[in-house]
C-alpha cells in the first residue's frame, strides 16, 4: 500500500517536471521575440567637424547653426546642423537639443538650400549695416575730440562740418550759398554783329543779392574749416564741396563786385566753347592744419570794406557752393 503511494507521488512529480519543461520553450520563445524596450541612441555621435558630409564622406553645401531643414510638407526643423547618410538625414534639433533623424525623402532639399541662401544674404546686410554703423560712430568720435580743439583763451571750435569765422573769442558759422552763371549780353551782341568770329563770350559766376547777411570784423578775423574724414560711403554734408585733396583743401577769399542786385565773383572768356581767361580778384589766404581734417585759414593783407566770399578751388574751376560774408566800414555789425 505504501509503495503504491510512493509510485503515485513520484509520476505526479515527473508529470510536473515534463510540463514545466515543456512550458519553458514557449515562454522563452516568446520573450525572445519580444521587441526590446527603447534605450539610448547607441549610434556615433556626428562630430562638429563632419556636419555637412554625406555617408560618402561628400561634405554638402549644408546648413550653418540656426538654419532651416524644410520638409515636403511644407514645416521645417529649426537645426544646428546635419549629417545625410544615405537614405537618412540626422541633425540636431535646437528646439529639443537632441539629435534625431529622418528619412532623407522628405526633406525638400531645393526649399532647403534656397532658404540657406536667404539666411546667408540676411547675414551678409546685416554685416554690411554694422560696418555702415561703425563708420559714423568713427566720424561722430572724430567731431567729438574736434570740438575741444582750443582756438582762443576758453573758446573752442563747435562740433560738426563747415566753415567757421573766429573774431577773437567770437566764433560764426557761415552758410554757403549757390552760384550763378550769365551770360553778358554786350559780349554776346559783339558776337551776334561781328561777322568773323573773334570776339569771345563773357560768363559771370554771381551770387545773388547785393550784400551777404553775415558781417565780420576783420580786424581779428580767420577761418576754421573742418572736413569729415573721407569715407566713400557716406556723403558729406558740404554741398558740392571736393574737400579731400592729398594736400588739403584749395580755398581762395574772393572779393565780390557789386552790380546792382548781384555780387559778381568772377568773369569767364571762352571761344569756340574752350575757356580762354578767367578773371577775378582774390585776398591773399594762408593755410594752416591744426589737427585731422580741422584747417585754419588767416590773412595774409588787411581786409576792407566789401562783400566776400571763401570758395573751393576745383580742378574745373570754382565751386558752386561759397561761404560768403561783408565787411562794414565802421567794422562793428555782425548779421
Amino acid at each position: 500500500m505504501g509503495s503504491v503511494f510512493l509510485m503515485r507521488v513520484r509520476s505526479i512529480l515527473l508529470f510536473g517536471a515534463f510540463c514545466l519543461g515543456a512550458g519553458s520553450a514557449p515562454f522563452a520563445l516568446f520573450t525572445a521575440n519580444a521587441q526590446a524596450p527603447p534605450g539610448p541612441d547607441a549610434s556615433p555621435v556626428a562630430k562638429p567637424d563632419d556636419a555637412n558630409k554625406d555617408g560618402a564622406g561628400t561634405r554638402l553645401a549644408g546648413a550653418p547653426n540656426g538654419k532651416k531643414l524644410v520638409l515636403k510638407d511644407g514645416n521645417y526643423q529649426l537645426i544646428r546642423e546635419y549629417t545625410r547618410n544615405g537614405d537618412h538625414v540626422r541633425y540636431f534639433s535646437l528646439e529639443r537639443g537632441d539629435w534625431e533623424e529622418i528619412p532623407a525623402a522628405m526633406v525638400d532639399w531645393a526649399a532647403t538650400q534656397k532658404a540657406e541662401a536667404a539666411t546667408a544674404s540676411a547675414n551678409a546686410a546685416e554685416v554690411e549695416k554694422l560696418k555702415r554703423q561703425e563708420a559714423i560712430n568713427k566720424v561722430d568720435m572724430a567731431l567729438d575730440v574736434d570740438a575741444s580743439l582750443q582756438i582762443a583763451s576758453g573758446t573752442f571750435l563747435p562740433p560738426g562740418e563747415g566753415m567757421f569765422a573766429a573774431e577773437g573769442k567770437a566764433i560764426t558759422p557761415l552758410e554757403q550759398a549757390p552760384l550763378e552763371t550769365r551770360r553778358d549780353k554786350k559780349q554776346f551782341l559783339k558776337q551776334v554783329i561781328t561777322p568773323i568770329p573773334i570776339v569771345p563770350g563773357k560768363t559771370n559766376i554771381e551770387l545773388a543779392g547785393a550784400h551777404a547777411k553775415i558781417r565780420l570784423d576783420p580786424s581779428r578775423l580767420e577761418f576754421y574749416l573742418r572736413q569729415a574724414p573721407p569715407d566713400p560711403d557716406s556723403a558729406a554734408s558740404l554741398r558740392k564741396a571736393n574737400l579731400q585733396g592729398e594736400a588739403g583743401p584749395e580755398i581762395e577769399l574772393v572779393r565780390a563786385n557789386v552790380k546792382g542786385s548781384k555780387r559778381m565773383l568772377e568773369q569767364l572768356k571762352d571761344l569756340f566753347g574752350q575757356k580762354i581767361d578767367e578773371q577775378r580778384k582774390t585776398v591773399l589766404l594762408q593755410r594752416w592744419q591744426v589737427a585731422a581734417n580741422v584747417f585754419r585759414f588767416t590773412l595774409g593783407e588787411p581786409l576792407p570794406p566789401g562783400e566776400y566770399a571763401l570758395a573751393e578751388m576745383l580742378p574745373d574751376g570754382m565751386s558752386l557752393y561759397v561761404w560768403d560774408f561783408g565787411v562794414d566800414g565802421n567794422a562793428e555789425g555782425k548779421k
